[in-house]
C-alpha cells in the first residue's frame, strides 16, 4: 500500500465539516482512500456508486432513503452524475450539522460541477487526491521511472513499460472522451482528440487560442470552452502570468501544461526513458512534471505563476505564499545547469525571498545572492515544506 500524504488532511476535514469533497480524475484511487478512511471513523459507513443503476435507484427518493441513514458516513461516488442532490444535501445538513455527514467523491471541479459548490457553501471542504506524488513513491522507484510513467496508479505499478501505456492510451480515450460527454457537453471525439495532441506538442509553452482555432478550424469560443473542461477535469492546468509593477512590458497570456507527465508521454507516443530524453519535448516535460511535484506538495495554499518579459527574462516558476513570500524557480534538466542573465534580471524585478535552480539529481549547493541549486527531491521533501511551516 503507498501512503496518500492528504489522508491526514482528510481526517482532519472529516472531523469537522459535516460535508467532505474528495475531487480528482479518475483511477487516481479516491474510492479506495474514501473506504479506508470512513472505516476510521466513530460512525458506521454507507458506499454508493452513482454509475450502478442500482445504486441510483436507491435515490429515486433521495430524501426518504437519506433519512434513514442520519448516522452514518454516507459516502456518494461519482458524485457528478447527480448534481440534483446537492440541494437536498444542504438541507439534511442544516437540520443536522454534525461532522462527516457526506462525502463526495467526484471526477470534475466545483467549477465544471458548479450546482456543489453553490448549494453546499459554507458546509464542504474540498480536498484534491492527485495521482502519486514522487515523495509517496521515492522508495519504491526512481524519479526517472515516475516521470516517465506518470502518476497515475495503474500505469505507474504496471510490471512492464507496454502495459503502462496501453493503460494510459486507454485512459485517455475512455474518461477524457467518453466521460467528459457524460458530464453533458456536446463533445466532437476528434477533434478533442486533435487538441489533445497539438496540446501535447506544445506542452510548456504560451497558450495561443486563435493558432489553436486555426489548427483545429473550429471557433475560439470553442476552444476555449473545451480548454475549461479539460483544466476541469483535471487533465490540464494553465500557468498564470505574475504581474508586477515594474515598467517592462509583461507576457500577460498562461502558459499550459498537461498536469500528469505519463499522459504527455502517451499523447506525444515516448514509451521509453531513452526515447523520452532524445524528444524535442523532454525539457517541456520536465519543467511540467517539476511545477505539478510542486503543485502535489504544497497544495493550493500558495499561488503559481510564471514570470516573462517581451525582452526574454523569464522565471519558470514563481510560487506567492499566503503571506507574501515570493520563491522564483529556475528549472533544468541537467545536473551542471547554467543560469542566464534573463533568470538574474527577472530576479532583480521580482526581489523574491527565495531563489532556486532545480535540477533532477546531485548535490545541492550555494550561489551568490542567495541563489541555490537544489535537486527535485530535496526541494520539495525539505526546504519548500520548511518555508511551508513558517
Amino acid at each position: 500500500m503507498i501512503n496518500r500524504h492528504v489522508s491526514a488532511r482528510l481526517l482532519e476535514d472529516l472531523a469537522y465539516f459535516p460535508v467532505v469533497g474528495l475531487i480528482g480524475p479518475r483511477q487516481v484511487g479516491k474510492t479506495t482512500l474514501a473506504k479506508q478512511l470512513g472505516e476510521r471513523l466513530a460512525k458506521p459507513m454507507l458506499y454508493l456508486d452513482l454509475e450502478l443503476d442500482s445504486d441510483q435507484r436507491k435515490l429515486a427518493d433521495a430524501e426518504t432513503f437519506l433519512r434513514q441513514y442520519t448516522g452514518h458516513c454516507v459516502i456518494l461516488d461519482e458524485v457528478q452524475r447527480m448534481p440534483q442532490l446537492f440541494t437536498l444535501l444542504r438541507a439534511l445538513v442544516d437540520q443536522q450539522r454534525e461532522p462527516a455527514r457526506f462525502m463526495l467523491l467526484g471526477s470534475a471541479s466545483p467549477e465544471l460541477v458548479r450546482d456543489s459548490s453553490e448549494s453546499l457553501a459554507g458546509r464542504i471542504s474540498y480536498v484534491e487526491l492527485k495521482p502519486f506524488s514522487w515523495p509517496e513513491v521515492q522508495t519504491q522507484s526512481t524519479i526517472q521511472d515516475h516521470w516517465l510513467k506518470g502518476g497515475f496508479p495503474d500505469a505507474f505499478l504496471a510490471p512492464r513499460l507496454p502495459l503502462t501505456f496501453r493503460w494510459l492510451n486507454n485512459f485517455i480515450q475512455t474518461y477524457i472522451e467518453r466521460d467528459l460527454r457524460q458530464l453533458g457537453y456536446d463533445l466532437s471525439g476528434r477533434t478533442l482528440t486533435s487538441l489533445l495532441q497539438i496540446l501535447a506538442h506544445i506542452n510548456g509553452n504560451i497558450l495561443n487560442i486563435s493558432d489553436l482555432s486555426r489548427s483545429l478550424g473550429i471557433a475560439q469560443p470553442t476552444v476555449n470552452r473545451y480548454i475549461d473542461l479539460l483544466t476541469g477535469s483535471f487533465v490540464i492546468h494553465r500557468l498564470t502570468p505574475y504581474f508586477t509593477n515594474v515598467s517592462k512590458r509583461l507576457v500577460k497570456a498562461p502558459k499550459l501544461y498537461i498536469r500528469d507527465s505519463g499522459v504527455l508521454h502517451q499523447l506525444a507516443q515516448i514509451t521509453s526513458y531513452n526515447a523520452l530524453l532524445g524528444n524535442p519535448v523532454a525539457g517541456a516535460s520536465w519543467e511540467g512534471y517539476v511545477i505539478e511535484q510542486i503543485r502535489r506538495v504544497v497544495g493550493n495554499d500558495w499561488s503559481f505563476h510564471y514570470y516573462r518579459t517581451h525582452a526574454g527574462a523569464e522565471i519558470d516558476l514563481l510560487l506567492v505564499a499566503p503571506d507574501g513570500q515570493k520563491i522564483a524557480i529556475e528549472i533544468k534538466l541537467t545536473n551542471a545547469p547554467t543560469v542566464s542573465k534573463g533568470f538574474y534580471s527577472s530576479l532583480d524585478d521580482i526581489k523574491p525571498n527565495h531563489a532556486f535552480i532545480v535540477i533532477p539529481n546531485g548535490d545541492s549547493y550555494p550561489k551568490e545572492n542567495g541563489l541555490w541549486i537544489c535537486n527535485l527531491t530535496e526541494l520539495i521533501t525539505e526546504r519548500l515544506l520548511a518555508i511551508y511551516r513558517e
